[in-house]
């Protein structure tokens, strides 16, 4: 608690920390939805990597990694990667240079929340700080009706691994350098991230180009 009341200051004393920030709403690239490298390549060359290019990724590889992992790929709403009962529990949030986003998957945007770079509390690993996009995996316990806490847990912990797998094939198909994270300070970016109390954050995932 006092490691999240340092940082929350030094924030406020930099003048970045604004917890109402103006929603600027960003149209996501139309997904890719045919094509690609084949499923067994796919599997074949999926790795995790742990250096990354500074350069920001391209409209269409964000576009196509955000619906690979999670986006709508049926009329009545269902996702690409599966949840239990269909609660559809999880944000997929971003962390960029230039602030950090939520994605909306119905309508393919990207919602902006905060002006702030917070890649460096993204993750403990150096790469953290300096790869272009870091996905932040939050489960909303307030989705999942009628399990029990215990439950809760459990199926946020399986369901997450669906969709960051989703990621690993995309990158894997595209040439994308990922890997995902259990190295992370979740109270901290619980409140930096502004969540609510039904709000967890599970694992982060760090996407770009391969480094040198």
């Amino acid at each position: 608690m006092q490691k999240i009341t340092i940082v929350l200051i030094a924030l406020l004393v930099a003048g970045i920390a604004t917890p109402l920030q103006s929603q600027e709403t960003i149209k996501l690239d139309e997904p890719e939805r045919t094509g690609g490298m084949p499923l067994f390549e796919a599997l074949d060359k999926r790795q995790s990597m742990r250096s990354f290019s500074s350069r920001e990724l391209s409209g269409r590889d964000l576009s196509n990694v955000l619906w690979a992992a999670f986006g709508m790929n049926r009329d009545d709403g269902r996702r690409t990667a599966p949840s239990a009962r269909n609660w559809q529990q999880f944000d997929i949030y971003l962390i960029m240079a230039g602030g950090w986003y939520l994605y909306e998957p119905r309508e393919h945007v990207l919602v902006k929340k905060g002006d702030e770079d917070l890649r460096q509390y993204a993750g403990s690993q150096d790469f953290v700080a300096t790869a272009p996009v870091n996905l932040i995996f939050v489960s909303d316990h307030d989705r999942m009706s009628g399990a029990s806490p215990e439950n809760k847990e459990f199926h946020s912990a399986t369901d997450v691994g669906f969709i960051s797998q989703n990621v690993y094939l995309y990158c894997a198909s595209e040439g994308l350098a990922t890997v995902v994270r259990g190295l992370l300070d979740r109270d901290l970016l619980k409140e930096l991230m502004n969540l609510g109390p039904s709000q967890h954050v599970i694992l982060g995932q760090t996407v770009g180009y391969p480094g040198n």
